[in-house]
């Protein structure tokens, strides 16, 4: 067995032996048991382990992010509540969307990661582990953009990957802002962050009768309880995502630039995979995090803005 995948092994047992000892202990507690779960793991099962602190930081960093991680789990897997998972399939997600979301994807590329968790779902799993645990992190992956998806050559990719046609997938049009307020010369931006550790735009649904600017506005106040002026139009992206009961939808969202007159404390009304909104400086964006395919959009916000008087 490969060392790395021994060191997986190593930190599904330990994690399991901890989730169960935390049903009746205190996180704390079950901290300090897990501790020694690996070590006791490591001793039985994985003698000589080379990588021993690979292991070691794959286990802490579930347990650091599990509340994060379940919120994702829960997202992608509405069906199921996080308790009702059994215990091997939720700690072989948790530590699969550890590895995806907050690992060195240098040094585990994300389709690595879901393939490991696939396998360690068959490995310690039931029967339909391997399955569940597959459409859990696919989800995801594809929600996130499929980082790394180009790094496999065309021909090695699944065949039925490359004949989907997306002409043929469901459209779902979605309206998104890039809010600003000028103050005294200064202008900040509001943006929302989402449970992928991404800093992003404000977008929501566009519903049946409403052209996309009435959505966009309808959807910015719903979702951060704030007024905005449509300034103009900056373009639209597209993309597929995954829908846990509709399957692969195309998602195709068009920017608008909005102003807003109230500049208090933002306050996010609906979740749904965001866990914080805030305003920012233009000088504080470039220590952000934000998807590729937004920074454009941004950029020429941006650019408006500056040019308007």
């Amino acid at each position: 067995m490969a060392n790395r995948h021994l060191s997986r092994s190593i930190a599904l047992q330990s994690l399991f032996e901890w989730d169960f000892m935390s049903e009746t202990a205190t996180i704390t507690d079950s901290y300090g048991g897990l501790a020694a779960s690996i070590e006791a793991n490591i001793a039985e099962f994985a003698p000589g382990l080379e990588d021993a602190r690979f292991t070691k930081s794959l286990a802490a960093g579930v347990v650091e992010y599990r509340e994060k991680l379940d919120t994702v789990i829960e997202k992608f897997a509405p069906d199921w509540p996080i308790d009702q998972i059994s215990i091997v399939d939720r700690n072989v997600l948790r530590l699969g969307l550890f590895e995806l979301l907050f690992g060195d994807t240098k040094e585990v590329p994300a389709k690595v990661a879901i393939n490991e968790a696939i396998e360690l779902a068959k490995m310690f799993g039931g029967e339909s582990s391997g399955k569940f645990v597959n459409g859990v992190l696919g989800s995801v992956y594809r929600e996130m953009g499929e980082p790394g998806k180009d790094d496999v050559p065309a021909k090695k990719r699944r065949v039925k990957e490359r004949d989907i046609d997306p002409k043929d997938l469901p459209i779902e049009k979605l309206g998104g802002a890039v809010v600003y307020s000028r103050e005294r010369g200064t202008i900040r931006l509001a943006l929302v962050h989402d449970v992928f550790g991404y800093w992003t735009l404000s977008k929501g649904h566009i519903e049946e009768g409403e052209n996309a600017e009435e959505g966009t506005i309808r959807e910015i106040h719903e979702e951060l309880s704030l007024p905005i002026t449509i300034v103009g139009a900056l373009g639209g992206n597209e993309y597929i995502a995954s829908h846990p009961e509709k399957g692969k939808i195309r998602k195709q969202v068009d920017y608008f630039l909005g102003e807003t007159k109230d500049r208090g404390k933002l306050k996010l009304t609906k979740e749904g995979g965001l866990d914080q909104a805030a305003w920012f400086t233009l000088e504080e964006l470039g220590d952000l995090r934000i998807y590729d395919d937004i920074i454009p959009i941004i950029t020429k916000g941006i650019q408006i803005i500056l040019a308007k008087p």
